[in-house]
């Protein structure tokens, strides 16, 4: 970055003056602010509350003489009347009970025969008006519903003012049932005398919303009630608005809605919402349009205020429960918008704003001329700073200041660009070199040189002997001496005390000539005594790594110099730390390989050695193809990092082996698993054959003929030793099963013999749970001699399939079980040992080394190594497995390792299933696979001319099987492939 792009240590003067002040004013105003919004909230949440606790106060306050009314009624002797005219004589105590309390619109009295009879105080309604038909002058209307002579009659009469009876009226349409009505129904459920209100709705008769108090009276089936209107709630709320467009509604106990207010608007009571019959009910809260008050009833818990989202603009909001006595509980929601509450503190914080502008103005010229004034000097050493950083060392630091601190400053800036350069350069230099014996010299020359010194030897610590041993060194005038004639350093040398010294930190130290040249093995130049220094070389966990010694042109070493000889061999130890620890990690990774590989032989007896010679046969091919001088590998040649490749794919080629199971790679038998299960049919025979004996020992006590009996019994016995040494012989899978060797089986598993013990003890609970799919028979049992049960098939888990997509690219066909253990489909296997499914298992191993070896977090250079390893079971024509690859899409090391594996495998004589191939019947075999673009032609060829296939042989074959060969036959094959 430019140096115009910086901050002046003047606007970082002026920045920071202003800075914190800008900081404080916004840290008390951001406190201030923040504890004023809380106590507007609170004041809101307050106020809430409080209009809650008016509500809730205002309905008890209502409530509470009606239901005093209801329980006096009660106990009056209206309850006994029994006939209208005794009932009419109740219409002045009634009249007085109403006009009493203002806010019940009618009492009655609900008999247990289904009669009814209601007083009102007439109220001019459209709804009253239809079903009353009032005369003028009517203030109480009384309604009856009566049964007479086993019919509903319905009958009104008419008072005036003064209770005087100015008309009455028989209805036929008024068939009133009051025992269908909900608050006779609660009622009669409480026997207790205490009257109790049902959830508000709207009375039917004048649509008005109210709800009703009813009482028992005396367990006798009649019941007393009231109606309170609750209009006066609504009224309420609008006057006690805690902000313009404030929400409010009351809900009853069943979530319907009793009252709606938005803003300042006069409260709602919400129309009926008819139902399919006709019926009207009160609307719930989301049937109405309050997206806001619904959002709160849904999401938000009681008593507590909340923060909501609404319309992009935040409300706060609160649901309180009103709880009333002997009364369902209600409901009340409130939210207003939060601008509307802290409107008046948005207004306080604007003022406050520009207050603190107009202060802060005048400030910020003050500290702009002062910030001016104290960074003028340090301006032109921050430009050469710059340079510095830009490593810009061509010109020398000319700043001049009177200030003390300042020309030191400039004078150890000037001395800094020299030293920084030299150090870098020679730091360059020593990353640079990758070869150690090199490193080495190059290390001793540039120390050498920037002390001055004469000459200098190098010594590597070596832990085995507790010793510095001498690594490099040379002399000037004298060349590079022989570290033959250098003595070690043994540690703790008390004939050596500067030793001690030199090993914590850098030590200057006198010799004689006599010491120099025991020390050195050569004379030193000076007859006098001679100046050393000693560098220890730590690397970054501070272990010593070697020491370097110097000899001084002077006595004297001057401490800025020093230090840089000290930071010149901390860079010299981390890189021969680094140099060492590369070759110490290479070493390590080849022996991890070499271990998994020699793991892998070790695992299975019968493929002990595989993994160790298959790596020397691949690079006998190799080395073979590099020395070719003619032919289709004249310009094949391998660099190092090649031949590392295919090291590490030779040695790994088969790592995927390590997942495979033991039993699978040594099965010796059709039969074999964790051990050969040949032994139990055996069993089987020999139960059959005590079966036959027996058979003739019951015939024989039954009287039979013994001579019959004896030869029928030595005819089954002859017969049972010969099934079963055929079974025996087709375990061992030397000879192929054709079909009348696999029909023989089927009529050998068609005897049957009988099991007594049930085959469910003593198993594991794996094999438990595959046998619980078939139901155990009850004992005895008839057994088949061989079967293939269900419990024989393991199941194939879905992570060990392979899907066509795989990301591998991997074509081997899954078999569907992972393990089919059957007795006769094991038998019937036509050549070797293994099934279709221990076939598979066996092929993929090398989709587990190819998985393995991706998985590793290989450097650049080593990339081919998953191609090379995972590609020896390839075929020149694309038959091969595991991805099916063809010649041209395989590469040569990879097609070299395919030959190498081939030819291992067929000379080995550690193979359960075959002895070893002789010289000639292994590249005979090999002449086919080329004829069949098995293997490659050219390698092939080179491996037959090159003579490696004798080589190896000679180093790995027994002698014996080592016989003539005439390699011309399978050169002419290689020929009319190529051609």
């Amino acid at each position: 970055m430019h140096a115009g792009r910086k901050i002046s240590f003047q606007l970082l003067i002026a920045t920071l003056f202003v800075g914190l002040t800008l900081l404080v004013a916004l840290v008390l105003g951001l406190v201030l602010f923040h504890r004023l919004d809380l106590m507007t909230l609170n004041e809101a949440e307050l106020r809430f509350e409080a209009l809650g606790q008016r509500t809730a106060g205002a309905a008890r306050a209502m409530l509470k003489p009606g239901k005093d009314q209801v329980e006096a009624l009660a106990q009056t002797r209206l309850a006994q009347a029994q006939t209208l005219p005794e009932r009419l004589h109740f219409v002045p105590y009634l009249a007085a009970m109403l006009s009493s309390n203002s806010m019940s619109s009618a009492s009655y009295i609900a008999y247990p025969s289904g009669e009814f009879f209601l007083l009102r105080k007439w109220q001019e309604t459209a709804a009253l008006e239809a079903l009353l038909a009032p005369p003028p002058q009517t203030v109480w209307v009384a309604q009856s519903s009566s049964l007479e002579r086993g019919k509903r009659v319905g009958r009104f009469h008419y008072f005036s003012q003064d209770l005087q009876l100015i008309g009455e009226r028989e209805s036929a349409d008024y068939q009133f049932d009051p025992r269908e009505r909900p608050w006779y129904q609660a009622a009669m459920a409480h026997t207790d005398g205490r009257a109790r209100a049902i959830t508000p709705y709207q009375f039917s008769s004048s649509g008005r919303l109210g709800l009703t108090f009813s009482v028992q009276v005396e367990r006798s089936g009649v019941v007393a009630g009231s109606d309170i209107r609750l209009s006066a709630l609504g009224d309420l709320l609008a006057q006690n608005q805690v902000s313009p467009s404030t929400r409010t509604a009351l809900l009853g106990a069943d979530g319907s809605v009793l009252t709606l207010q938005k803003g300042r608007d006069l409260a709602l009571e919400p129309a009926l919402i008819k139902d399919g019959q006709g019926l009207g009910r009160l609307p719930r809260l989301e049937e109405l349009d309050a997206p806001i008050l619904q959002q709160l009833l849904t999401h938000f818990a009681v008593g507590q205020s909340e923060s909501l989202e609404f319309q992009e603009q935040s409300w706060i909001g609160m649901k309180q429960e009103l709880i009333l006595p002997d009364t369902p509980p209600l409901t009340l929601l409130i939210a207003s918008p939060q601008r509307e509450l802290l409107a008046e503190l948005a207004q306080l914080r604007r003022h406050s704003f520009w207050l603190t502008i107009a202060v802060l103005l005048p400030l910020l010229g003050l500290v702009y001329l002062a910030s001016r004034s104290l960074a003028r000097p340090v301006r032109q050493l921050s430009a050469e700073a710059q340079q510095i950083q830009n490593f810009e060392f061509d010109k020398p630091v000319e700043v001049r200041s009177s200030i003390t601190e300042i020309q030191e400053l400039a004078d150890s800036m000037s001395g800094m660009k020299s030293t920084i350069q030299s150090f870098i350069q020679i730091s360059t230099n020593l990353a640079s070199e990758g070869n150690f014996d090199r490193l080495l010299s190059l290390v001793l020359s540039e120390v050498a040189e920037t002390a001055e010194a004469k000459g200098g030897a190098i010594y590597l610590h070596d832990p085995g002997s507790a010793s510095l041993q001498p690594a490099h060194a040379y002399l000037h005038g004298q060349g590079q001496l022989s570290i033959e004639n250098l003595r070690a350093l043994q540690l703790g040398d008390e004939a050596l005390p500067w030793l001690m010294l030199a090993l914590q930190s850098s030590h200057v130290f006198r010799l004689s000539p006599q010491e120099f040249t025991q020390q050195f093995g050569r004379e030193s130049a000076e007859t006098q005594t001679q100046s050393l220094i000693a560098l220890p070389l730590r690397d970054r966990q501070a272990s010593l790594v070697g020491l370097l010694v110097l000899p001084l042109s002077e006595a004297h070493v001057d401490p800025g110099k020093k230090a840089l000889l000290e930071a010149i061999a901390g860079t010299a130890a981390v890189a021969i730390e680094s140099r060492r620890l590369i070759e110490e990690q290479r070493r390590l990774l080849e022996a991890f390989i070499q271990l998994l590989a020699g793991a892998i032989d070790a695992k299975s007896p019968y493929t002990g050695g595989h993994c160790q010679r298959v790596p020397e046969l691949t690079k006998l091919l190799a080395r073979a193809a590099c020395e070719a001088k003619t032919g289709p590998f004249a310009e094949f040649q391998l660099g190092e990092s090649e031949w590392e490749t295919l090291h590490l794919a030779a040695w790994l080629h088969d790592c995927g082996k390590i997942t495979t199971p033991e039993y699978v790679v040594d099965k010796a038998t059709k039969l074999e698993t964790i051990y050969d299960r040949i032994h139990e049919l055996r069993m089987r025979f020999e139960v059959l054959k005590r079966d036959a004996e027996l058979t003739y020992w019951q015939a024989l006590q039954r009287g039979e003929e013994e001579g019959a009996l004896r030869a029928r019994l030595q005819a089954d016995l002859a017969d049972l030793d010969a099934d079963f040494a055929f079974v025996a012989s087709c375990n061992q899978g030397g000879e192929f099963m054709d079909e009348a060797k696999v029909a023989r089986l089927q009529t050998i598993a068609a005897r049957t013999w009988r099991r007594t013990l049930s085959d469910r003890l003593g198993i594991s609970h794996e094999e438990a749970l595959r046998r619980q799919a078939q139901a155990e028979a009850p004992l005895p049992v008839d057994e088949p001699l061989l079967a293939d049960q269900p419990w024989h098939l393991l199941p194939r888990s879905e992570a060990e399939r392979l899907p066509a997509d795989n990301p591998w690219g991997f074509k081997l066909q899954c078999p569907e079980f992972l393990y089919n253990r059957g007795e006769l489909y094991n038998l019937s296997v036509a050549r070797g040992t293994l099934s279709a499914e221990e076939r598979y298992k066996i092929n993929e191993h090398i989709i587990q080394t190819i998985k393995m070896l991706e998985g590793l977090p290989l450097p650049r250079h080593l990339a081919a190594v998953p191609e090379i390893a995972g590609g020896h079971h390839e075929k020149m024509d694309g038959s091969g497995y595991p991805k099916g690859l063809a010649r041209q899409h395989l590469s040569l090391p990879a097609r070299m390792l395919a030959i190498a594996d081939i030819f291992e495998a067929l000379t080995a004589d550690d193979r359960p299933y075959k002895r070893g191939k002789t010289l000639s019947e292994a590249l005979r075999i090999m002449g086919f696979m080329c004829k069949d673009q098995h293997i490659d032609a050219d390698l092939f060829a080179l491996f037959l001319q090159s003579g490696v296939y004798l080589d190896y042989a000679q180093r790995y074959m027994k002698p014996e099987a080592i016989d003539a060969v005439d390699i011309a036959p399978f050169l002419l094959i290689c020929e009319q492939m190529k051609a």
